[in-house]
């Protein structure tokens, strides 16, 4: 015959007249008190048993882009020391990179070209950035290879409404492939999209459609990185964790603006942040954040390509003077500086690029960033 189960006999024993043992009794009901103080911890915490994780917290973060445009890049030896030197400076948030293409601002032809990051080479620095103790987000980019008419990523759209629901479809299957890729890697933040103006601002309802697709299969937090200058035209905010800004604001005229002259050019912009922000309710991160090494870099801090005269004490003042208004702020949980290179020699003195490598600006952000910011 088998053993009868122990809580067969105990009821045994109480039919027959005889007590169940105190302490016996007691464990049972300490049993049940951690069953249900568990069930409500996970009900205020939010576990998703279904997919098996936990939602992450909203958290500050001291973030630092880092980006390639080739196949490879971020694989080997060298991308490991740049992550290295990245963590150093105190870096604990790293926005990884990878760009797909579509001819122009009409062809809806979204694909990876030859100098998109392998998704083996993504995955790579996923890791190396895990395992230096830095959180990770995904930030895809949709760009254009024909860019001879001036025009630029924020244009992308459709004449027609067939052709929009075609695009979409093709920028679905794009992000979704990385939004695999996220969950298992088990990145901590994602990005949907970045800076696409005329998509996230007429077709707002896709945008809502894609986040509730994302959000059934990855559990990470989700985030859209807006241009300055549409963010307020944003109608899906409602629906992601943080409201994604790339403040690249206009905040003097001047060749060389003084620290000062800085200061007051945010003044403007940072009002319009605090009466929006009280609107609609969210934490405020930028994706994004920097300007180029030269004079006249703050007039259209957007430009990437620079073309006055190296001014590393006006870049390193630009990261002062953010870091100096926005780290205090209750709303505020943090920035992404764009960007740190997959090479730890890159930047450097006579560099006229936003790269803060070896520069000023880089010890600007390891003394902010060896403060702590509660939130």
């Amino acid at each position: 015959m088998g053993r009868e189960p122990r809580i067969a006999k105990e009821g045994n024993m109480a039919a027959k007249g005889k007590t169940v043992p105190k302490k016996k009794v007691e464990i049972k009901k300490v049993v049940t008190v951690i069953v249900v103080l568990a069930v409500i911890v996970a009900g205020v915490l939010g576990i998703k048993f279904l997919t098996g994780g936990i939602k992450p917290t909203l958290e500050f973060q001291k973030g630092m882009g880092y980006c390639s445009w080739s196949k490879n890049r971020y694989e080997g030896k060298t991308s490991e020391s740049s992550l290295k030197a990245m963590e150093a400076t105190g870096t604990d948030h790293t926005a990884i990179l990878v760009t797909w293409y579509q001819t122009n601002c009409w062809s809806g032809d979204i694909r990876r070209l030859g100098t998109t990051p392998s998704d083996e080479s993504l995955i790579y620095a996923i890791r190396k950035a895990h395992e230096l103790g830095m959180k990770v987000m995904l930030k895809p980019h949709l760009d254009l290879i024909d860019k001879s008419d001036g025009s630029w990523r924020g244009e992308i759209g459709c004449l027609k409404e067939t052709s929009w629901e075609s695009w979409f479809n093709n920028y679905t299957d794009f992000i979704m492939h990385y939004v695999d890729i996220a969950k298992k890697e088990k990145v901590e933040l994602f990005c949907i999209g970045n800076e696409l103006s005329t998509a996230a601002t007429t077709k707002g309802y896709f945008w809502k459609v894609l986040v509730r697709k994302i959000r059934k299969r990855y559990s990470g937090l989700l985030t859209y990185a807006a241009h300055w200058d549409r963010y307020q035209d944003i109608r899906f905010w409602d629906v992601l964790d943080y409201v994604g800004i790339n403040p690249y604001f206009p905040l003097s005229e001047e060749m060389n603006p003084t620290y000062e002259q800085l200061k007051d050019g945010w003044t403007k912009w940072v009002r319009e942040m605090e009466e929006f922000q009280a609107r609609v309710r969210k934490p405020i991160i930028f994706p994004e954040a920097g300007c180029n090494s030269c004079d006249g870099a703050v007039i259209r801090p957007w430009e990437h390509t620079p073309r006055r005269e190296i001014n590393l004490e006006l870049q390193a003042n630009y990261y002062k003077v953010l870091m100096e208004i926005f780290f205090e702020k209750e709303w505020y949980y943090g920035q992404y500086w764009w960007y740190w290179g997959t090479n730890p020699d890159m930047g450097g003195l006579s560099n006229r690029s936003f790269i803060p490598q070896n520069k000023p600006a880089e010890k600007v952000v390891k003394e902010w960033y060896a403060k702590r910011v509660l939130r």
